[in-house]
């Protein structure tokens, strides 16, 4: 279990985390929770409502009721109990019910804003805890310490250093130089919009998988949705995409079933982000001494089975529940590295090679996915669900 078990006395120690990301937040809490000493650093001079929205499997929800708030996240999101895939004009290829599996370990999957699980994470810990504009240039670690040297001529020293700072971590970088983003094969555009006038249906997320491309559709409750529309590109940083509007994106998945052409139309060109869809291949160790890698900084994902922010959760709550069992930060950091990574190594794994699958454009292979996906034994979406909700 990863039950923060609050009767345990804790041995103090001083975190220093870089990044004020989920997965940064997350794990200042844990830390917070048991009595730890945590600074948060971030570089943005500003938390901004960045991002769109996001599912959080049940296994994600978990993590945050042993965080301790899984009542308040819950309030700020919706719940997803169907996740439908499906060709271009509707037809169904895979329809799971999720329920049977969510309510045999008692969380729900979760359609939330990013903004708004960030502002819930936050409003949990103490003022003060967060620095901005704190840009990582280096850090070094002597002494049984560890100390962090930002852009603006400061420096930070802790017991420990978790780096939360993302795909593109300088913790990272530092370590581990060669370990670079590589790009899946595709682009992405995102919004979210009021769509009450559509009527769909609540908890029923859906993807329209299509030779052109493939588009996502995730209602969020009080009449917004969360959509999402890829296309595949050779090279990355496309030129031709970066410059699509909203009206370029309605001409290319006109031909897609109702509701997208209609979402397409409640949007704006203001409502629209876009992006590469970019991962991180599997690390060789997430731990370093005294410093941790941790979230996307750890294993970034493709969002191809909604476990990105989910995963950074986990990770909170796994090295809350190491601490408690070793010594030592360092053992501590060794313990969390034998736990997760193997697991989050097959999710980056089974992710990328999910996109490669959904983003099929020859009509032949298409048709053959679409007819191995109508035929999928329900003992596979079992089998999946079973591990993705594993304890």
């Amino acid at each position: 279990m990863l039950s923060l078990q609050r009767h345990i006395v804790y041995i103090h120690m001083e975190f220093l985390i870089i990044g004020a990301g989920i997965g940064g937040l997350a794990t200042a809490l844990a830390l917070r929770q048991q009595g730890q000493g945590v600074q948060v650093c971030e570089a943005a001079p500003a938390l901004r409502e960045i991002g769109a929205g996001v599912v959080l499997g049940a296994n994600a929800m978990r993590a945050l009721d042993h965080l301790g708030v899984h009542a308040v996240v819950r309030t700020a999101g919706y719940p997803v109990t169907r996740v439908a895939l499906l060709d271009e004009r509707g037809h169904v290829l895979n329809d799971i019910d999720t329920r049977p599996f969510t309510e045999r370990i008692g969380y729900d999957n979760l359609a939330i804003l990013r903004a708004d699980l960030q502002r819930v994470l936050l409003a949990e810990l103490p003022a003060g805890t967060v620095q901005l504009g704190k840009v990582l240039t280096r850090f070094e670690s002597a002494e049984g310490r560890v100390t962090a040297h930002f852009a603006d001529g400061s420096t930070a020293t802790a017991e420990a250093l978790v780096a939360a700072d993302g795909i593109r971590s300088r913790v990272r970088q530092q370590l581990l130089p060669a370990a670079q983003p590589r790009y899946a094969g595709y682009t992405c555009w995102r919004g979210v919009i009021e769509a009450a006038s559509l009527g769909l249906e609540p908890g029923r997320s859906t993807e329209a998988w299509g030779p052109a491309g493939r588009f996502g559709v995730v209602p969020l409750g009080n009449g917004q949705v969360y959509w999402f529309a890829c296309i595949n590109s050779a090279p990355p940083q496309n030129p031709t995409y970066r410059a699509f509007r909203l009206a370029d994106l309605q001409r290319h998945f006109a031909g897609f079933h109702a509701p997208i052409p209609q979402l397409l139309s409640l949007t704006t060109d203001e409502q629209v982000l876009w992006g590469d869809i970019i991962d991180l291949p599997p690390l060789p160790r997430f731990c370093f001494g005294q410093v941790l890698l941790l979230g996307d900084a750890a294993h970034a994902t493709t969002p191809n089975m909604g476990q990105g922010a989910g995963q950074a959760v986990e990770d909170a709550a796994m090295l809350a529940r190491c601490l408690q069992e070793a010594p030592d930060v360092e053992q501590a950091f060794r313990l969390f590295d034998a736990r997760r990574r193997p697991r989050t190594t097959r999710i980056v794994n089974q992710s990328w090679q999910l996109g490669k699958v959904a983003q099929l454009s020859n009509p032949a292979l298409v048709w053959l996915r679409n007819a191995v996906m109508r035929r999928l034994p329900a003992a596979v979406n079992a089998r999946q669900m079973a591990f993705l909700y594993a304890d």
